[in-house]
């Protein structure tokens, strides 16, 4: 799949929709309002970024996530929260193209640490991180049930 003509940008307001669209359809499941409330804090909020893959004007992949300071004692970190590219597309490097454009955006906000959780189960999902040069991180993340 030629994919030579997209374009990687930040997210923008007219660009939601799409992304929970994406996030819809990986997830089979409808897209809960706190997805969309993070998106439209990104817009506005420096302490997060995303951004969108786009070819031929449609929304094919996104990746979104915060900035931290002082968090886990760590210094200056960015932990990505929400990625996704359209099932349609997969396999075609946009996830790549999405991710090597936040490390230069980190980069170029003086970030060289970069985090994200992934369930151990989801190995497509932790195969597609490790081809990013992610590995296992000096945490465990830990879980207490409140129910």
């Amino acid at each position: 799949m030629m994919i030579e003509h997209m374009e990687i940008r930040p997210l923008g307001k007219e660009d939601i929709d799409e992304v929970v669209r994406i996030h819809h359809v990986i997830t089979g499941k409808p897209t809960p309002a706190v997805v969309r409330e993070l998106l439209r804090k990104s817009l506005d909020d420096r302490s997060s970024a995303a951004f969108v893959a786009v070819l031929d004007g449609h929304v094919v992949g996104f990746m979104m996530g915060v900035f931290k300071r002082g968090a886990f004692g760590l210094d200056h970190s960015f932990w990505i929260e929400m990625m996704g590219v359209d099932p349609k597309y997969m396999g075609s490097g946009i996830g790549q193209a999405i991710g090597t454009k936040v490390f230069e955006f980190c980069k170029d906000q003086g970030v060289h640490d970069v985090y994200t959780t992934v369930r151990w189960d989801s190995v497509d999902l932790l195969s597609f991180f490790k081809t990013l040069g992610f590995d296992r991180s000096n945490f465990i993340n830990l879980k207490k049930s409140l129910q």
